[in-house]
């Protein structure tokens, strides 16, 4: 606002500012990614179309925004990993959230072609973000194990559970089966 009577309504606006010399992560996660995936006809488990959109996505953002570090992602989420010395947009959680995420939504859809082909785009994908601090090293090395672990138990279940149902098992019983299991081994 150019110094008028109304720039007094900038006070109500959120400091957001992260806190200094903290890891910054951004996590950018589909929502309704369940309905999305079926709606657009992705191969299950995994849709290797899909895979290598969404990887495509995190590289244009990290083309974009030099300080990304590194980025981490599986299913329909990708972790975007901020040095703790990133001074990106004053720190403020708000305007990286924002700008990381349209990015990525924007990329999804703009190069959605290059990896669907013919699969016309139904509707816009939807994606939320958020922005964590990590105190040090090692909370944020938990993290990534955190992120890395719930990778491999969804894939692990995604793959037997749609194995049973090719199989020839309704999608409610390979479900059943598996939670017995999942239950059984303290999953």
């Amino acid at each position: 606002m150019a110094n008028s009577k109304y720039e007094y309504v900038r006070q109500f606006e959120l400091a957001d500012n992260m806190l200094p010399n903290t890891w910054l992560v951004v996590r950018v996660d589909g929502r309704g990614f369940h309905r999305f995936s079926q709606t657009h006809n992705f191969e299950k488990p995994n849709d290797r179309r899909s895979i290598d959109l969404m990887n495509r996505c995190a590289i244009e953002v990290m083309k974009d925004i030099k300080d990304i570090t590194m980025a981490y992602g599986q299913s329909d989420e990708y972790s975007f990993v901020l040095p703790k010395t990133t001074n990106l947009y004053s720190r403020r959680s708000s305007k990286i959230a924002s700008t990381i995420v349209s990015l990525f939504a924007s990329n999804f859809v703009m190069h959605w072609s290059t990896y669907f082909g013919n699969e016309k785009l139904q509707y816009a994908p939807c994606f939320d973000s958020r922005v964590v601090c990590y105190p040090n090293d090692q909370v944020l090395r938990d993290y990534l194990n955190w992120r890395q672990a719930d990778c491999h138990i969804n894939n692990l279940y995604n793959t037997t559970f749609w194995a049973l149902v090719k199989s020839g098992m309704k999608e409610s019983e390979a479900e059943a089966k598996l939670r017995v299991y999942f239950l059984f081994v303290g999953v």
